[in-house]
C-alpha cells in the first residue's frame, strides 16, 4: 500500500484540548514518529466564542475524514474539549476518547488503518497502559528489607 492510499485508508486524528495540550502532544508524537498526516489539534481558546470553536472543529472533521471517520482525543471527561466533541456523535462518523496522552497518540496513528471503534478500544487501552507508577512498579520489585 503506498502512502497515498493509506491515508486516504486511514482514520483521521483531532486532539481537542485545553490551551495548548493537543498541539504539545502531536509535536512530541512527530519527534518520535516524523510527519504525522490527517491530523491536527484544535485548542478551546477563550477569546473564541463557543460557535466559533465548534466550527472550527466541524472544518477540521470534514477536512480530515477520508471515509473511515476521525478519532477525537480529548484531555478529560466532562470538560468543554469532551463535550463540544461528543455533540458530533450524532451528526458526523466520529468516536471520542478522553485521557489523551502521547503513548494512546502513538499506538493510535501506527493504527489507523482499523475500524473507528475498534481503533477507540486500541486507544483506550494504549492511554491505560502508558499510565504507570513508576515508583511503586520499582519499589515492589525491591526484595524486603533491601529498600
Amino acid at each position: 500500500m503506498n502512502d497515498e492510499q493509506s491515508t486516504l485508508e486511514s482514520v483521521g486524528v483531532i486532539l481537542v484540548t485545553h490551551a495548548d495540550y493537543g498541539s504539545a502532544l502531536l509535536c512530541a508524537a512527530e519527534s518520535i514518529m516524523g510527519p504525522l498526516q490527517d491530523c491536527c489539534a484544535i485548542s478551546i481558546d477563550t477569546n473564541q466564542t463557543p460557535e466559533e470553536t465548534a466550527n472550527r472543529l466541524k472544518d477540521a472533521v470534514t477536512r480530515l475524514d477520508r471515509g473511515k471517520g476521525v478519532i477525537l482525543l480529548t484531555d478529560m471527561f466532562g470538560g468543554t474539549p469532551t463535550n463540544m466533541s461528543l455533540s458530533l456523535i450524532g451528526t458526523h462518523k466520529v468516536d471520542v476518547v478522553t485521557g489523551v496522552n502521547l503513548p494512546m497518540l502513538l499506538k493510535i496513528y501506527a493504527s489507523r488503518c482499523r475500524d473507528l471503534f475498534e481503533l477507540s478500544s486500541i486507544a483506550r487501552d494504549a492511554g491505560i497502559a502508558g499510565i504507570v507508577a513508576a515508583g511503586e512498579m520499582l519499589r515492589s520489585k525491591v526484595a524486603p528489607g533491601k529498600a
